[in-house]
């Protein structure tokens, strides 16, 4: 039978890259760590890996070796969330990782169904990406959200849901004396507050200014949606912002949307594994966002 103790060995220097490196971070002795993959290959009958310098490159076997471990690990790993979950005294407990920029109005919006239920409970942390990844792929969270896409992580096992997708305008103060001027006036005149890069609303806004040969006054970027909407309260000048993360303010007045940017939304997103035993309560949240 195959001996899924040399599987995991291999698993593990197939991702790291390097023998050495694997089994320091691992606490593993290199000759053993070497002796078991050895043992692998004899048993498969296949080289799984080829030396260059000092890296080990897979082979095409190891390749599909390595697309085997990676589901069967996989499932390792949902198999001890799900039991462990089926042992917790709360099993409707949902736990959320959230970008830690991501607009606590949209957070709100999407998780306030669940919050009526009494049943249930809601873990929220925020983090950054790879965090909140890392966290999701070891089951130690049900659901993240996000308003980019994971770069950091293999989407094989991850679902993307679109939760919401919202335009984006310029967000300000009051101001009786820029009520004649055009959009393209507002933006050329009119100090900005925007989201920094890699943002997909600044990537965007970038686009839509260059397309109308503008040159904005941008004073501040920042990359939390709480500062941005701190910014526009504090007459920082106009924000680009979607206008539901200003919500409050736009409904007493303190702040008006000053112009929608044609063209411009920002998407939001769930991002879920591929689990045999869903959540009970994420498929309810989903069909309430749509």
């Amino acid at each position: 039978m195959l001996n899924y103790h040399h599987l995991r060995y291999f698993w593990i220097v197939a991702h790291d890259g390097n023998l050495t490196r694997a089994a320091k971070n691992h606490n593993i002795a290199q000759s053993a760590l070497s002796m078991q993959i050895h043992a692998l290959e004899e048993y498969f009958g296949q080289p799984l890996f080829v030396r260059q310098g000092r890296q080990l490159v897979l082979t095409e076997a190891g390749h599909m070796a390595l697309e085997f471990a990676d589901a069967i690990f996989a499932k390792g790993a949902e198999l001890q969330g799900t039991m462990n979950a089926l042992g917790a005294p709360r099993q409707n407990v949902l736990r959320v990782g959230s970008l830690a920029t991501l607009s606590r109005n949209l957070q709100m919006a999407f998780l306030r169904p669940a919050m009526s239920e009494t049943a249930s409970g809601i873990v929220i942390r925020s983090g950054r990406m790879d965090e909140l990844l890392n966290d999701l792929a070891n089951y130690a969270l049900d659901v993240v959200l996000a308003n980019v896409m994971p770069v950091s992580m293999s989407m094989r096992h991850v679902v993307v849901h679109t939760i919401a997708q919202q335009s984006v305008s310029l967000i300000g103060h009051p101001q009786p004396s820029r009520h004649h001027l055009s959009l393209a006036e507002v933006l050329r005149t009119e100090p900005l507050v925007v989201p920094a890069h890699p943002s997909s609303i600044r990537t965007e806004f970038d686009a839509f200014v260059h397309r109308m040969q503008i040159n904005p006054q941008i004073v501040a970027e920042v990359d939390d949606m709480a500062m941005l909407r701190l910014l526009a309260r504090e007459h920082a000048g106009l924000a680009v912002i979607p206008p539901i993360v200003v919500k409050d303010e736009l409904e007493s007045g303190m702040l008006i949307e000053v112009a929608q940017l044609p063209g411009l939304m920002e998407t939001f997103f769930a991002l879920t594994l591929q689990r045999a035993f869903p959540h009970p309560i994420l498929q309810r949240l989903f069909d309430n966002s749509m």
